[in-house]
């Protein structure tokens, strides 16, 4: 019986705003360079899986600004390579800082509050699992997440980036909960599914966009609605993400990335 649900916090519960494909369209324009949102949303699928990949060798937090500015340069030049867009190391720099310079906002998908809600109402114990190194209780509260949420745990807390498996460990005791017994949803393959199962746990990708097919083994869900539906059949409907190996299959632009 599952008893815990934990979610990923960004792209999984939230998005920036202004959306980051419009930004990125602002900053190609200044050089005279016009892409398309759906080539834009693609480049951020496949370079936020090496955003991720990385940030488990070394954290950026940890990093100095020149080391992070060179790896976001690195990040831009995938992000844009992928929607259909060439450039140099240094030219992917200069987008990125002007990218980079838009003032943000996080807010929560429109499907967010209700389907926590309804959960919520079900009986199932809420967490958020970030690697972002903010206040996530005054977040929650400025988001209006706090009523649903029962915790946050982030990197800092615990003194670990996932995948690591102690943040899902850790998580596991606030919620009062055996592994078999709660389930991480997640968008990314590597941070949100290896480490979910390395602590024990079922594993959810959320493909919003449809971008990772070629990731196999997973039990994968393309909404929150989609997970409320999935959790009536729960556990039985999580099998098909726990294999012997533990271990997603990951696609090839990750493996360049590395």
């Amino acid at each position: 019986m599952i008893k815990a649900v934990f979610f990923d916090f960004y792209n999984t519960l939230v998005r920036f705003w202004p959306p980051l494909d419009q930004i990125q369209q602002a900053a190609c324009l200044e050089f005279g360079f016009r892409l398309e949102t759906e080539a834009l949303n693609y480049g951020y699928s496949v370079a936020d899986v090496y955003f991720n990949r990385e940030n488990e060798i070394k954290p950026l937090a940890t990093r100095t600004e020149e080391e992070r500015l060179e790896f976001f340069s690195g990040y831009e030049q995938i992000l844009l390579e992928h929607a259909g867009l060439s450039v140099t190391h240094g030219l992917a720099r200069q987008i990125w800082q002007i990218a980079i310079s838009v003032p943000k906002d996080f807010i929560v998908f429109d499907e967010t509050l209700g389907s926590l809600e309804r959960l919520k109402g079900k009986g199932y114990r809420l967490g958020v699992l970030t690697n972002l190194r903010r206040d996530m209780d005054q977040l929650c509260e400025e988001l209006k997440l706090a009523p649903y949420v029962d915790f946050c745990l982030t990197s800092s807390d615990v003194g670990a980036e996932k995948p690591d498996p102690a943040i899902f460990v850790a998580a596991l005791e606030k919620a009062g909960v055996k592994p078999a017994e709660a389930v991480h949803v997640g968008d990314q393959p590597r941070s949100d599914l290896v480490g979910a199962r390395g602590a024990g746990l079922h594993a959810v990708l959320l493909d919003r966009g449809n971008w990772h097919e070629a990731v196999d083994n997973t039990v994968r869900v393309a909404s929150l609605q989609e997970l409320e539906d999935l959790l009536v059949n729960a556990p039985e409907s999580l099998q098909a993400s726990r294999k012997e190996s533990g271990t997603p299959s990951f696609y090839p632009d990750e493996q360049a990335a590395e």
